[in-house]
Formats: C-alpha cells, sequence, structure tokens
C-alpha cells in the first residue's frame, strides 16, 4: 500500500454570474456545511458558498485544529479581517474587527453551544463596515479568548481563510477527501493512506455538467447537477492533480487538488563536505540540501525548481542514522534566486533553519526599495509561510579592511545602538553614512541590538527566528558587511547581540517538533525544553545541554565570525544557559542567580571554542549571576555587562542615599581580571536617566534637576565618573545627547521618538562635547586603565583616584542639591591640571580640599594629559 498525500489548490475560477440558488434547499448538495478542517472541522460554516452581502454562520470546535481552546470555560471571540480586492497579498488583512489582538470586541463575541462548539452569524460587509465599491475575497480569522492569551487555528498553527463567491456566479468546491487545514491563503497538506483508490466528493454553486479528471484524464461526469462523486486508482509515485469542472452554457468554473504519493525512503551518507542547509557544488550549479530532523517520516524539498510540488525526484534520502534528509539538486542558475522550503511529513512546510535569507509574505511588502533594492518576491499562490532563499552565486563583498587591529579590552567604549530608533531609514547603509558622529563622539566599539532575522519588522529583535539571516528590514547582507568594513577602516569594533537561549514560533526548529495541544515544544525536540527552566524566558527555550543545540549554536557562531567579520557577541539572557531548573516565577530568580556549575561549564565550552577561531574576540555575557561564578567566567577571559542603572540615576537625580556606584571597580566583584566588566549607566533595557532626572529630579532652593540644563550637567557629572573608572564601558543611543523619552513610551520595545534636533540644543551639544573629551581622555592615556585606584563613591561628594607611573588623575563631583565640602587625600601635591578646561589648581601638602556647588565635578591630572 502506498502513502498518498493531499495538497488542496483551493483559488475558485469564478468567470460568469447567474441566479443563485440555495444550497440548503437543494437535495443534491449534502448538507449546508463544509469541514475548514479535518475531523468534521475545525470551522465549519452555512451557506455552502457564501458571499461577503449575506448572513454567514461560523461555527468553532475548538477540539481541533491546534486545540488552542479546547476546554475553554471563558469568552470566545473571533478576530477577523478581510481580504479584498484591495490586499496586496494574503497577509494584508484590511477591516480587522478588533482594535488589538489583547482586547475583546463585544461585536465578536461567539455563542457557546457546549461540547466546545461556538458560534457566531454574520454579514461581512456590514460586520466590517466595507464600501460597496470594494469586492470581499475572503474571510480570514482566528479564534481567542477574551485577553488573546490562548487562540484556535489550524493544526499547523497556520489562520483560517474563508474563500467568498460572488453572488450567482458559478464556484466549485471539494468536500472530500478531507483535511486540514482547509482554508488557507495557499494549498494545504494532509496525509492519508488511500491504498490504490482515491474517493473525491465535489459540489457546484448551482447545476452544472460536471467533471473530475486525474491528470487531465476523466474518471466521473454527472450532468446537470450540485454534486459529484467517483473513485479513481493512483499508480506511480509523485505529484498528480485532481481536478473537478463545472460547466453550466454560459461559464465555467474549476478547483483543483495535487496527490504526492511516496515512494520508499531511501538510505545514503549526507555526502562528503556537505553541511546541514545548503552545499553549493560545481560552481554553483548544484546544490545539496539537508535538513537536521531526526525521527521524521518522510521529507520533500519543494521549491521554485520543482513548480512547488512534491515531486518524486525531490522525495529526500535519509541518513543512515536517521537524522538527516538530504538531497542534490541539479540544473541551477547560479546567479538566480531560488525560494525553496522543506515538506516534512505531509503535515508541515518549513524553510531551512540554516539559510540566509528567508521571504516572508506579511512582512515583505513593508521593506521599502531603498533599503532592499530588488528584493525576491514571494511565491504566492505556490505555498504558504516562510520560505528560504539560495543563490549558487551571490552578490559578494570586497573587503577594504582585512586585518583589523581591535581595541583592547581596557580601553573599549561600546555605544549600543538599534537601527529603527536611530535613524528614520533604519538602514545599514544610511547608518554606514552617519558613522562621522559617532567618530567624532570617539567610540571605538558598536554594539548592534539584534540583526537576525525576527519576527515583525519592527521589533527589538529579541523574538529571533533565523539565525544565518541578517533581517532585510535592515539592508541587504553586503550592505552590512560594508558597514562592518566601514566600521574597521575607522578603527570601530562591530559587536553584534546574539539571542541564543530561546527562540519564536516562526523558527522552523520550534515548528518541526511542536505539540499544538499544548502550544509548547514536543517532548521529542532535538532543540527545546518543554518547558523554561528559568524565570525572564521568552518565546521558547533552548536545552542547552542537547548536543543538537550545541552543534547549531557553534555553527551560528562560527558563521558570524567568518561571513561578517564582526569583533564580538553580546550574548542575551546567558545566564539562561543551563538545564538546572530554578522555577520560572519572580521569586525563583535568586535561585537562578545562585552559582551554576553546568551552566559555567557550558559557556566555557562555547568560549573556548570561539576562542579557538579567533582568541582576540569578544565574549560578552549578560548574566548578573552570583559573584563567584561571574568571576569564574571572568577567570575564562570572557566580559560582562554590569548595570549600574538604578544607582547612577540615583545620583544624578540627586538622592544620595542609594547612589553609591562603586560597584562600577572590578575589586567590588572580586574579579582577579580588571578589564572583563562592561559597565554601563543605561542600556536597551534601563529606563533613561534623563527621563527620570527630568520627572523626579531633587530640589533645593532654585537648584532643580527637573530644570533641563541642570539635567543635562548633572549627565556630564555622571560621565565623567563612569569613563574614569578603568575597564570597558557602553554608553545607550543617544545618552551623549541627554535622550530624555522614557523607555515605556508606545510600550517598552515600541518605537521611540528620533531627535537627531538635539544637536541644535546647546547644553545637549556640551553634554557631547564633553562626552567625546573623556573618551579621548580614557582611550589615549593610560592612568585610566591602572589598577592601583581609591575611590569614595557613597556619599554626596564622590571621588575616584587613579594612580599610574607617567601620571596621577582624580576625578571628584558634588552629586547632592547643595553645596559640600571635599576632602582628598592625593598621592602628591602641587599643581593639578583640570583636564576638561586650562585652570590649574594648587595642592599644598598631598590633600585637596573644596567647597562644590551642586553638580559641580572636576577630573585633574598631576601633569597635563592629551
Amino acid at each position: 500500500m502506498k502513502k498518498i498525500i493531499v495538497l488542496f489548490l483551493l483559488p475558485l475560477l469564478i468567470i460568469s454570474a447567474c441566479k443563485k440558488r440555495n444550497p440548503a434547499e437543494d437535495p443534491e448538495i449534502p448538507g449546508t456545511e463544509i469541514p475548514a478542517g479535518t475531523e468534521a472541522g475545525l470551522m465549519t460554516f452555512a451557506p455552502y458558498f457564501p458571499s461577503g452581502d449575506e448572513a454567514l454562520t461560523i461555527t468553532l470546535d475548538a477540539s481541533k485544529g491546534n486545540e488552542g481552546l479546547k476546554g475553554i470555560s471563558g469568552d470566545v471571540y473571533i478576530y477577523a479581517g478581510l481580504i479584498t480586492d484591495k490586499s496586496t497579498g494574503p497577509g494584508d488583512w484590511k477591516y480587522v474587527k478588533s482594535s488589538s489582538f489583547n482586547t475583546a470586541d463585544p461585536a465578536s463575541k461567539m455563542t457557546p453551544a457546549g461540547n466546545n462548539i461556538f458560534k457566531i452569524t454574520l454579514t461581512p460587509r456590514s460586520f466590517f463596515n466595507v464600501p460597496p465599491s470594494e469586492k470581499i475575497l475572503k474571510v480570514v480569522m482566528v479564534f481567542r479568548n477574551t485577553d488573546g492569551s490562548r487562540v484556535a487555528r489550524n493544526k499547523d498553527n497556520s489562520d483560517i481563510y474563508l474563500p467568498l463567491t460572488e453572488a450567482g456566479k458559478l464556484a466549485v468546491r471539494f468536500i472530500t477527501p478531507e483535511f486540514e487545514p482547509l482554508f488557507t491563503p495557499e494549498p494545504a497538506v494532509k496525509i492519508q493512506m488511500l491504498g490504490q483508490e482515491l474517493s473525491v466528493t465535489a459540489v457546484s454553486s448551482k447545476a452544472a455538467d460536471l467533471t473530475l479528471t486525474l491528470n487531465g484524464t476523466s474518471f466521473a461526469t454527472a450532468a446537470n447537477t450540485t454534486s459529484i462523486s467517483g473513485k479513481v486508482s493512483i499508480s506511480g509515485t509523485g505529484s498528480q492533480l485532481v481536478k473537478v469542472r463545472a460547466a453550466d452554457g454560459s461559464a465555467t468554473a474549476e478547483a483543483s487538488f495535487t496527490l504526492a504519493v511516496n515512494g520508499t525512503v531511501q538510505e545514503a551518507n549526507l555526502p562528503a563536505g556537505a553541511r546541514d542547509g545548503v552545499t553549493f557544488i560545481n560552481g554553483g550549479r548544484s546544490a545539496i540540501v539537508s535538513l537536521y530532523a531526526p525521527g521524521k517520516q518522510f521529507a520533500y524539498l519543494i521549491g521554485d525548481f520543482n513548480e512547488w510540488k512534491a515531486d518524486a525526484a525531490y522525495f529526500m534520502k535519509r541518513t543512515p542514522d536517521g537524522n538527516r534528509w538530504w538531497i542534490q539538486v541539479d540544473n541551477l542558475n547560479p546567479q538566480t534566486e531560488y525560494a525553496y522550503q522543506f515538506w516534512v511529513d505531509g503535515m508541515l512546510k518549513v524553510a531551512d533553519p540554516y539559510c540566509e535569507k528567508v521571504l516572508d509574505p506579511q512582512n515583505d511588502s513593508y521593506i521599502p526599495a531603498s533599503t532592499y533594492p530588488g528584493l525576491k518576491a514571494y511565491p504566492t499562490g505556490k505555498t504558504t509561510g516562510i520560505v528560504s532563499v539560495m543563490q549558487g552565486t551571490p552578490a559578494s563583498y570586497s573587503w577594504r579592511t582585512t586585518n583589523f587591529n581591535r581595541p583592547q579590552k581596557k580601553d573599549l567604549v561600546i555605544y549600543e545602538l538599534h537601527l529603527r530608533d536611530f535613524l528614520s531609514s533604519g538602514n545599514y547603509s544610511t547608518l554606514k553614512d552617519t558613522l562621522n558622529y559617532l567618530s567624532r563622539l570617539g567610540v571605538n566599539a558598536i554594539e548592534l541590538m539584534p540583526v537576525n532575522e525576527f519576527e515583525g519588522n519592527s521589533s527589538w529583535g529579541y523574538n529571533t527566528s533565523f539565525y544565518f539571516a541578517a533581517d532585510k528590514y535592515y539592508g541587504t547582507k553586503v550592505a552590512l558587511q560594508a558597514f562592518i568594513d566601514e566600521c574597521h577602516t575607522r578603527g570601530i569594533a562591530v559587536i553584534l547581540d546574539m539571542v541564543l537561549n530561546h527562540s519564536f514560533g516562526q523558527s522552523p526548529m520550534v515548528q518541526l517538533y511542536f505539540d499544538n495541544a499544548t502550544g509548547k515544544p514536543s517532548a521529542n525536540s532535538p532543540w527545546f525544553n518543554a518547558n523554561p527552566t528559568h524565570p525572564f524566558n521568552v518565546g521558547y527555550d533552548f536545552n542547552h545541554e542537547s548536543a543538537a543545540t550545541k552543534h547549531f549554536v557553534k555553527n551560528v557562531i562560527e558563521f558570524w565570525m567568518k561571513e561578517y567579520k564582526v569583533d564580538g557577541f553580546r550574548f542575551d539572557l546567558s545566564k539562561g544557559f543551563t538545564q538546572k531548573n530554578s522555577g520560572t516565577s519572580d521569586a525563583s530568580v535568586n535561585a537562578w542567580s545562585a552559582y551554576d556549575g553546568s551552566r559555567v561549564q557550558i559557556w566555557k565550552e562555547y568560549n573556548t571554542f570561539i576562542k579557538s577561531i579567533d582568541p582576540d574576540f569578544y565574549v560578552i555575557l549578560e548574566h548578573f549571576a552570583a559573584d563567584a561564578e561571574e568571576k569564574e567566567l571572568s577567570d575564562a577571559g570572557m566580559l560582562l555587562w554590569n548595570n549600574l542603572n538604578y544607582n547612577f540615576n540615583e545620583a544624578t537625580m540627586g538622592y544620595v542615599a542609594n547612589s553609591d556606584f562603586s560597584r562600577a571597580f572590578y575589586d567590588r566583584h572580586s574579579f582577579t581580571q580588571p578589564y572583563n566588566l562592561v559597565t554601563y549607566m543605561e542600556s536597551h533595557d534601563e529606563e533613561r536617566l534623563m527621563y527620570k532626572n527630568l520627572q523626579y529630579g531633587n530640589v533645593s532652593g532654585t537648584y532643580s534637576i527637573k530644570n533641563l540644563n541642570t539635567a543635562l550637567k548633572r549627565q556630564q557629572l555622571a560621565a565623567a565618573f563612569l569613563l574614569a573608572v578603568p575597564g570597558p564601558k557602553m554608553i545607550w543611543q543617544f545618552g551623549e545627547l541627554g535622550y530624555d523619552v522614557s523607555i515605556e513610551q508606545n510600550g517598552r520595545t515600541g518605537e521611540k521618538p528620533i531627535h537627531w534636533e538635539y544637536k541644535s540644543n546647546s547644553g545637549r551639544k556640551e553634554l557631547y562635547s564633553v562626552y567625546s573629551k573623556l573618551i579621548k581622555l580614557k582611550k589615549s592615556n593610560a592612568v585610566f586603565s591602572s589598577t592601583n585606584f581609591q575611590y569614595s563613591l557613597n556619599s554626596g561628594v564622590k571621588y575616584i583616584v587613579l594612580k599610574s607611573p607617567t601620571a596621577n588623575v582624580f576625578v571628584v563631583g558634588n552629586f547632592d542639591v547643595v553645596s559640600k565640602q571635599a576632602s582628598i587625600d592625593l598621592p602628591i601635591g602641587g599643581n593639578w591640571y583640570d583636564c576638561l578646561s586650562d585652570q590649574t589648581i594648587s595642592v599644598s601638602g598631598s590633600s585637596y580640599s573644596s567647597t562644590l556647588a551642586p553638580g559641580e565635578y572636576h577630573i585633574y591630572s598631576s601633569t597635563p594629559l592629551y
């Protein structure tokens, strides 16, 4: 018995019109509802051939499909929109009824009918308020609970599309074989064990002559009727087309689906030199395409090269260990981009986890051509979901800087940057043209927030799905490489924010092993835990002890190091790289942060792997674990993020009681390595200091930190101390201009206003100038790397003293809102030079004493610095 896989091609060809018959009154049509899903239907509807201008009853069986609402006791809502003749594609929903996915719309509430059944009756044109001139093509929907935390979709988690019929026009569709999902924008699939014989039933919207064909050969006919059934024997393997044609003398209509009949899976070793993903050979004219998917039953490669059909010639081989599926594709044009997917077990179409480019039917249309010129069109009507792109000889970049000398860790001044909120164009090319601004500021490293392909377009990027693909919303691969190269010519290193704690549902790795009933990765996933092991996890948690995960992570790391010549990674949520289950509640944070020997070993393994490729590569962890654990990681050469946002902000606001930021110094962490703390006052994750200065700043008499100019002076004061502390430092974008928009504006991760006009404000320009001078001092003078220091940072008057054989420096400032006396014991007396002005002071003996006004600060050196 052969296994027959059924692909349904649903778009209806409707040419002419006549009076519509009511299927409910026609005994030849077997019922008034048609299943939209398997097992008698996730979604059913009446009438059979609804139009946009008549009442339509939609019934949900929540126990079907992905079972997202199965057993729900609360209210259920339809979340729906329309595909009209104004839509640009299947993802372009028009007239979405609810204002927010997480907000209940009373008009969309469904009526419970018991036993997981819910119903709603609506007339599409009036329900969605569509103008008479606009043609409604489909209703597109999902179903959700009140707050949108539970969602019912098709079994493959796709949205449900219900095609509408123009009133009075001839239409035809299949009702058996039954399959799910039925109503998707493009072909859907289901495996059916049908042996050598296939039973088919189709119905038409009115009486017509009906014909069923297999590969163009008729196997059943019926005259002047509204339904037809037939059986046909299937022989051979590969794609076979079943079609129904209706003709009533004045019009014709057709519908079709494709059968894919499997042969026997062949076992063969992956060819030598081939790797996961695509390996081009023969000058790009052939490709070996491989998918790691242990435990699967079969897989096809589908794409532009075979008209997206499950062709027998593209039935993939399986390696003897059962872990990989592969096939060689020949006769490719090396200059042509080919879109492709894997069709696995007849139930799931997924993109290649290793591809360097994807096409997204819902989001690509919003990417401007100025950012991504000549973007390949999505294969609309041929498949669904994200597709991969491969090309034998893609455009390549010729690197100008081939031997970049990275800044030493002790001199690092990192500028953390989010493209979307830094430039209105938000692309690599414009960022490259903006480097003069950052060069003048003096930073010697740029840390880009995640640029791997993530869900949607406007995002912080921590919802990563495709780890080898640069997100197209920011530009092309070549544009990113050109940006990195330009940074290197200016002496600026590039660090990427790398997100490997978790992945999201768009990831093919998540989709390949997913339990729709629970909404979690399945227990047999090679990569993911069914349940997260720690607090603050988002998306789906990687199993970090899995050999498959480690293999994947190392491939990702090596790819970006070699292909893009980046200089470092900042690993997001590195404390999550553990299988030790700490619990997921806020109360379990301390347990999660405690020393974890297994986590240490995981990071040492990755660090060793990275350093085997490039010994000077920066490895930066967003860890925030126990000092003993971070010390061990530091001793192994890794850098640790050091968040002092709260303490610095208390200081800038003038509330000195909680303003001790002495943990900027490595000795407070018990570190033995002095340059492995990346200390910062602000990051993408923290509230902006200037926002809180202006909102909550302290006031004493006429001195008010809520005043803009005063608040900006306080930022100068804080920056002087931050950049004087030895070791690497980080600045969040526009901190050098006193950015004062709350992180919560438009939602925490939402788009923020871009204020380049700040540069014309004198107070903000002065802050930028001070930052520039401080950065130059830090990079140019060895004393700012000294490990011989003393400090007092726990009161209103704070100071740091740095000592070296060539120069001594002290920084002093008054963080209080009233005048304060400063007294500091110095290494030597005599003349001291103000590093930010032309002033000189004379210190008698070795004790400095001065009354400082609120916000006053100085940086003095024992010899003039450059």
